[in-house]
């Protein structure tokens, strides 16, 4: 609030953020009881054994829909206070820029902090999701993250100046199912390693170049962090 409000705040240029991703792991973890009373669907991200739905929905037969909703309205109560803030201030209107997620592999890999991770592994495996849909779970939910986000920077009224690059369309080397360490382009579980890292900041630099550059105009292209980012 101070970056953004206070009569000492600069005037930025942009405002760049992380935004929702350690919202959805932790509502994916979120577990079917608290103290023995069952948490009611439209609290969690994921169905239990009993509603599960029929096989031909696919991996959505894990996935709570209700939950979906309760997620994506705190998220947009979040940004739209957010916003607000900018808008209180020096830096009114200047563009805020937020991205996607990669898609990670739920594995047992966290950090190298003990207590830390892993994160979608030990939920997926506390629903009794098959590991087998393992992957296919972790890329519907970070998939709903990503459209809830561009469908926010399309709605200009409510959400104005918000510019989302979609860090899912960056080609990534994924991590092997069940490596414990380093794998592909991953870290751990949730966390890109150093060349992760610099395919997607490339690309945003892109993304973020063009916005500054244009005015706002982002031509609608797959970003590919080959060419060369303003400094």
């Amino acid at each position: 609030m101070r970056l953004l409000t206070a009569p000492e705040a600069p005037v930025w240029d942009g405002i760049l953020l992380s935004v929702g991703g350690n919202d959805l792991i932790q509502a994916a973890q979120t577990p079917t009881q608290i103290d023995g009373v069952e948490v009611p669907l439209h609290l969690r991200l994921l169905r239990n054994q009993t509603e599960w739905g029929p096989p031909s929905a696919g991996v959505g037969r894990y996935f709570s829909e209700p939950g979906w909703a309760t997620y994506a309205e705190y998220l947009k109560a979040n940004l739209r206070h957010l916003l607000t803030l900018r808008d209180q201030g020096p830096s009114a209107g200047k563009p805020v820029f937020i991205h996607c997620y990669a898609v990670p592999m739920p594995r047992p890999a966290g950090a190298e902090d003990a207590g830390h991770g892993p994160w979608l592994y030990p939920a997926l495996k506390a629903y009794a999701i098959p590991a087998a849909d393992w992957a296919a779970v972790s890329r519907l939910m970070v998939m709903h993250l990503a459209l809830l986000l561009k469908t926010l920077m399309a709605d200009k009224e409510q959400f104005p100046g918000l510019f989302v690059f979609d860090s899912t369309a960056v080609p990534l080397a994924a991590a092997t199912p069940g490596a414990s360490g380093i794998s592909g382009d991953w870290h751990n579980e949730i966390h890109l390693n150093h060349s992760g890292c610099l395919k997607i900041g490339r690309a945003w630099s892109e993304h973020i170049d063009q916005v500054l550059t244009t005015g706002g105009i982002v031509v609608a292209a797959p970003p590919t962090g080959r060419g060369r980012a303003r400094r």
